[in-house]
């Protein structure tokens, strides 16, 4: 892709959100055309498949702070691309002022921080830096989504993931070239994959046209990937997920995704994680939460009582005398695990529970107990408030 081409795309525009967006934003945008769009949703259906891969080009640039601040600098600078600026004292179409691209470019301290600016958006060299050699590609990232049970998600675990993704034709071993023929190397490019475009008083590298940046072109092409040296690769890898993940969360690892051409990295693999519900216990963020429910004798009379946790024996908490419905009770290291090895709390919240029968015996000990309270109005208050109103 030349330069030019990459700085017209609107990355904001295919994520379908403002320039202003935060970075919560940006993710929540990617993650959903994500799912809408991924080849495993939509399996062969290339329209799908290439706007996936448009919406993970633009979410590798927006979500990474410093790459999104040079993207937006040069699109700044270059207003909606290169197509509108002619050469050295050229006007750009349509605007009301001209300056003079040499002195912009041509300038040690001027081209130097375009240069940079260039080369850390399109990781190329600064000012002055021309590649004359293949440039090795990374491979792509890859997503997957995997389904937790509520204690693996706490405690972490390792699952097993089937990938499909990007590789070398096994047909032709990544040549391109049919079985029994080679490649030759592109006169265009001689072989390096790159050639200059020339723009007023400088020059963009960007992949020969002739041979896709290949620095080879293919006579016979294999009848399996049609020439592109590339197919599809099915694999199973074992992935560990962290402790204390959140349901919604996407697990970074890194290099798990397609392989690289050219001798280039592989891509990453994200992981959208699902997380189970659990029938006793929830989570607030690295704690977890229960509710246990106590008799009125004893949120009365306080008492010990016996607390479940995750995967563990019970514990016993002391709910003091007096202690009112609702109130929640810390349990120290009971909760998820956290990054640096430590957990979370337990919080415990007592719900006083109504006998839904009585016995005599029990019957006749609360006749009791309201014949020893019977001055005490608990609602007198409540009315007098109500009426001063």
């Amino acid at each position: 892709m030349s330069t030019k081409d990459y700085l017209e795309k609107d990355y904001y525009a295919v994520l379908g959100v403002p320039k202003t967006a935060s970075a919560e934003e940006i993710k929540k945008a990617y993650r959903k055309l994500a799912r809408q769009y991924h080849p495993d949703a939509n399996p062969g259906n290339k329209e799908t498949e290439e706007k996936f891969k448009e919406v993970s080009e633009a979410y590798d640039v927006l979500s990474d702070a410093k790459r999104r601040k040079e993207y937006d600098e040069a699109r700044t600078l270059f207003g909606s691309g290169l197509g509108g600026y002619a050469g050295a004292g050229g006007t750009r179409a349509g605007g009301n002022f001209n300056f003079d691209l040499g002195d912009l470019f041509g300038g040690s301290g001027s081209g130097e921080r375009i240069g940079d600016l260039f080369g850390g958006l399109f990781n190329r060299g600064g000012a002055g830096t021309r590649t004359t050699t293949a440039r090795p590609r990374r491979g792509q990232d890859v997503e997957s989504e995997v389904t937790l049970a509520f204690g693996e998600a706490v405690d972490g675990t390792t699952v097993s993931l089937r990938l499909t993704s990007s590789a070398a034709c096994t047909a032709c071993g990544g040549t391109g070239a049919k079985a029994g023929t080679t490649p030759r190397v592109c006169p265009t490019c001689e072989g390096t994959g790159a050639a200059s475009r020339n723009l007023g008083n400088f020059a963009f590298s960007e992949p020969c046209r002739d041979c896709r940046g290949r620095g080879l072109v293919v006579d016979d092409p294999c009848p399996v990937c049609e020439g592109s040296g590339r197919g599809k690769s099915t694999r199973t890898i074992q992935a560990r997920i962290p402790a204390g993940v959140g349901d919604g969360q996407r697990i970074r690892i890194k290099g798990k995704g397609a392989p690289g051409e050219n001798g280039g990295p592989a891509g990453d693999l994200y992981v959208l994680v699902h997380v189970k519900p659990h029938p006793v216990f929830g989570r607030s963020g690295e704690n977890l939460t229960v509710t246990v429910p106590v008799t009125f004798p004893e949120a009365a009379l306080g008492a010990e009582i016996k607390v479940p946790t995750l995967g563990g024996m019970p514990v016993t908490l002391r709910i003091p005398e007096g202690t009112p419905n609702g109130r929640t009770f810390r349990v120290r290291g009971r909760g998820a695990s956290r990054k640096d090895g430590t957990k979370g709390d337990l919080l415990v919240t007592v719900q006083v529970t109504v006998p839904q029968t009585l016995d005599d015996k029990a019957r006749a000990a609360l006749e009791e107990f309201r014949n020893a309270t019977e001055g005490q109005d608990l609602r007198e208050e409540l009315i007098k408030q109500a009426r001063s109103e």
